[in-house]
């Protein structure tokens, strides 16, 4: 199979310059609507505006084309959950009758997006959360992660690492029973042990606990030597926060989320020494990051963060599909074109599909250090890479 590089506008944004990475004699016909899903308003919203400045800036830098296209995007409101991004998904599919789908930041939305694209065989492109609910991944494809990764990365660097059973705690949603499901599944293949009295996670409603110091008073009785959990949002600024007030001194390790973004600005020094799993950090060095990492930070006057990547890579992803997807692309086109394509040059890191349509990629230890002037999540070693 012939191989293809989704080369991205590295020289574009390296140069200043802007235009199409691709041929300019490419079809140039009528606009192609794309439906933008992310949250701006509930718990989620940050993470939202992060996505939405990665798709933008791709947008930006190629003069408003993908594939040599002029584009048209519509906008809807994720909200705090399913229902909301389901409400959004019909709207923008049945009103503005989009050929593609984009976003989603949690994989609650995610599910609840993936089945009416699905029916109109309208590609969606998920930068958030995947689901291990979700199982018809015909015209579903992420630019972000499968939910369980995460967990599975970080397990044998815990059970390596830390003498004694780890705590494990999070939200009571699809979201976290994968994320942490990933974890404590991996981390007993490994002979770890959980600190929680009963053997099993401690479940936090969702979005409703804001108070996390009972929960956290619990660990501190169990006799835990580390804590894993998976939080994000508004929900990780709390938990970081009470944690470090607590007077809790044993380990935090979590997902990436619980320090990514925004929410890290929030915390301050409260994330000082928090230790995090993720797919990508500011501070990677490789060719395609060296290119959008100072782009970003010069159009948005901060460092990108995981979200920022998930929705650069969507548009990355569509400028290569819908130029290889003949003289009038529509949503069936696009997705075969998506199926056939090769490695994407990605500022994480190069990465293409696995069978589930979610990247064969690597994933990193981060630790919230002071990196020069500011506060960031620093990689201090390669976990693992893990395909689908």
């Amino acid at each position: 199979m012939r191989r293809f590089l989704y080369a991205g506008c590295v020289l574009l944004l390296a140069s200043g310059c802007s235009g199409s990475s691709l041929d300019d004699s490419a079809p140039s016909g009528g606009a192609l609507t794309i439906g933008l899903i992310w949250p701006s308003s509930g718990p989620y919203a940050a993470l939202g505006k992060d996505q939405a400045a990665g798709w933008q800036l791709y947008l930006d830098a190629h003069g408003g084309k993908l594939g040599g296209r002029t584009v048209a995007t519509v906008t809807a409101d994720e909200g705090a959950g399913a229902a909301s991004a389901l409400a959004a998904a019909r709207k923008l599919l049945d009103g503005d009758r989009v050929t593609v789908l984009v976003g989603t930041a949690s994989a609650d939305a995610a599910a609840a997006v993936a089945g009416p694209a699905t029916e109109r065989r309208v590609p969606f492109i998920g930068t958030g959360g995947r689901p291990s609910t979700l199982d018809d991944v015909g015209y579903t494809w992420h630019t972000s992660w499968l939910s369980r990764e995460m967990g599975q990365a970080v397990a044998r660097h815990l059970k390596d690492t830390i003498d004694g059973p780890v705590y494990v705690i999070g939200p009571d949603y699809q979201g976290g029973y994968d994320q942490l499901g990933g974890f404590t599944d991996a981390f007993a293949a490994v002979g770890g042990r959980l600190a929680n009295p009963d053997g099993k996670t401690t479940w936090t409603p969702w979005p409703a606990t804001t108070n996390f110091l009972p929960y956290l008073n619990r660990i501190r009785d169990s006799g835990a030597k580390a804590v894993y959990t998976f939080y994000a949002g508004t929900a990780a600024v709390d938990f970081v926060k009470q944690y470090r007030q607590s007077g809790l001194d044993i380990p935090l390790y979590g997902a990436g989320f619980l320090t990514e973004g925004a929410v890290l600005g929030a915390q301050n020094e409260s994330a000082d020494g928090v230790h995090t799993v993720l797919n990508y950090a500011a501070n990677l060095d490789n060719a395609a990051n060296r290119a959008f990492a100072p782009a970003y930070q010069d159009r948005y006057g901060t460092p990108p963060n995981v979200y920022a990547v998930t929705g650069w890579d969507a548009a990355l992803l569509l400028d290569h599909a819908i130029a290889a997807a003949g003289d009038d692309p529509t949503g069936p086109s696009i997705n075969a074109a998506i199926g056939a394509g090769g490695s994407v040059d990605s500022p994480r890191g190069e990465w293409r599909f696995g069978s589930l349509h979610s990247p064969n990629q690597a994933y990193y230890l981060r630790q919230v250090r002071t990196d020069g002037r500011t506060r960031a999540n620093v990689v201090t070693q390669t976990l693992t890479t893990l395909t689908n």
